[in-house]
This record gives structure tokens, sequence and C-alpha cells, in this order.
């Protein structure tokens, strides 16, 4: 499998950064206009302001990460293991990653935006919009970098970029652009045909993907005890154990491959298995 890397940072326009910021927040703004008994039709007007500024931006950032190179799969999960992880910053790697946390809750809300409209093109065009594709994907790419760093594999020490590009970060994930889409599957992809896997997931993951996601993820889960273990250890001697860290991979490889399916980004229905290890095969 090829890694795919970007040579040179990438910096995201401030004026689509912009106008994705005020999107959420006008949207966000629609259900103080009820509280205060406000006319419905402020409310409306607020909620379509915010969802076309949401829509010009991503489509913005978007169109400026460009398409990717031909990968190995159509969805392509990737984390290279530091081999000189320091013991104890495991501990405090959630507090460093705050603000990018707060940015990937803005981009989460703009990513549901996104793939409902988007939803809607592949019912009546039968193609997903490139450039808010490649937001989308640059939203699931950067969440998996703040994922393997900070809170779901520990599996670097290097601080992560903000940027929905790729760069070359040790964990990548990649998408690949589809050229035509079914029309009748948008209808049912991201909840009846995904419920056997959303099933799996859920007992996987448990709280874990509801914490990434803006959730409330109360209880830890297989996945949570896994990475707990795998910390516990590096702490003590110094080594993040092989075996975990590739069963750790393989979970989060399955619930990407889950998401980009659910988020209506491919028709191929994910397998039923973990692909462990680092790399894709």
């Amino acid at each position: 499998m090829t890694t795919i890397t970007s040579p040179t940072p990438h910096r995201m326009n401030a004026r689509h950064m912009l106008a994705l910021v005020a999107g959420v927040l006008t949207g966000a703004a629609a259900p103080t206009a009820l509280a205060y008994d406000l006319s419905p039709l402020i409310t409306i007007a607020a909620v379509l302001v915010g969802v076309a500024l949401i829509i010009v931006g991503a489509t913005g950032l978007g169109g400026s990460i460009g398409g990717a190179p031909p990968a190995a799969r159509k969805v392509s999960v990737e984390g290279v293991l530091d081999p000189k992880l320091t013991r104890w910053m495991w501990l405090v790697k959630w507090l460093l990653a705050i603000p990018h946390f707060v940015v990937l809750a803005i981009l989460w809300i703009a990513f549901v935006v996104v793939t409902v409209a988007a939803g809607f093109a592949i019912l009546f065009t039968g193609r997903y919009p490139a450039r808010l594709f490649q937001f989308t994907n640059g939203v699931l790419r950067w969440n998996w970098r703040v994922a393997f760093y900070a809170n779901g594999v520990l599996g670097s020490d290097k601080y992560p970029p903000f940027t929905l590009a790729r760069t070359d970060y040790p964990a990548t994930f990649e998408v690949e652009y589809p050229t035509a889409l079914s029309r009748w599957k948008v209808l049912f992809k991201s909840w009846l045909f995904a419920l056997p896997h959303l099933v799996i997931v859920a007992l996987v993951t448990g709280g874990t993907w509801a914490a990434w996601t803006g959730g409330h993820g109360e209880t830890l889960s297989l996945l949570g005890l896994l990475l707990l273990l795998a910390a516990i250890i590096l702490l003590f001697t110094g080594v993040y154990r092989l075996g975990l860290f590739n069963l750790i991979m393989g979970a989060h490889r399955w619930m990407y491959r889950v998401f980009a399916y659910t988020a209506l980004m491919r028709d191929e229905y994910p397998p039923f298995r973990l692909d462990p290890g680092a790399l894709e095969k």
C-alpha cells in the first residue's frame, strides 16, 4: 500500500472557514429564536442561511484539497506506530488536543449538513459533488489523525496538523472518489443496509465513537479497554505492544469503513472483518 502524503503543508482558506463557522453558528441560533417566541419565518431563515453558508464554506474548503491518487483500497485507513513513544505523554494528549476537538465539533456539524445535501445530489444526479466529497473526506481524515494521536490509538507523539488535506502525518485516511453512485441506495445505506455493521461497531466501540463525534458515551467500550491496557503497559514498560496496536487499528479500520459507507461516500458494502495491522493489505 502506498501512503498518500503531501510534501508541502496545506493552509485552509480563511474566508471559506469563516463562512462555514458562520453557517454553523447561524443554524445553531435557530432554536434560540424559537425559545424567544420569534416568528417561525425567522427560524426558517436562520436555518436556510446557515445551511447555505456551510455548503459555500465546505465547497471552498473541499476545492482547495484536490483529488487523491489511486489507492489499493476504496477506503484506506492506515497508521504507523511510533517506536519511541513517551511513556507518560498519553496522560496529557487529550488536553493538548482540545483545540482540535473544538474545531472538529464545528466540522462534524458541517459534515452532517454536507452529507444530507450530497444525498439529495446523489438521488437526482447519481453523483457526489466532488468538492463536497473532498470536504467530508477531509473531516474524516482530520478526525482520524486526532484519534490516532490523542484518544483512539495513542500511536504517535507527533502533534496533528490543523488541515483537511493530506500531509506526511503517520496516520492517513482516504476514500476513493466514486465516478457514479446508486440513486436508490442513498435512501437506505445509512440506516437499513448498514444496521448489522452499526450493531457490531456499537458493541466494539461503545462510548468511544460517541465521544469522538460529540456524543455522551458513559461506559468504557471494548476498544476503550484495549486502549487503556496498551496505555498502562506503555507507562510502565515504555513499549506499545504490537499485538494490541494491531487489534486497535483493526477496530478503527472497521469503524471508518462503515462510517464512509453510511456517509454515502461509497456503494461497496463494508467487509465484516477487522483487518488488523498498521497498513492496508
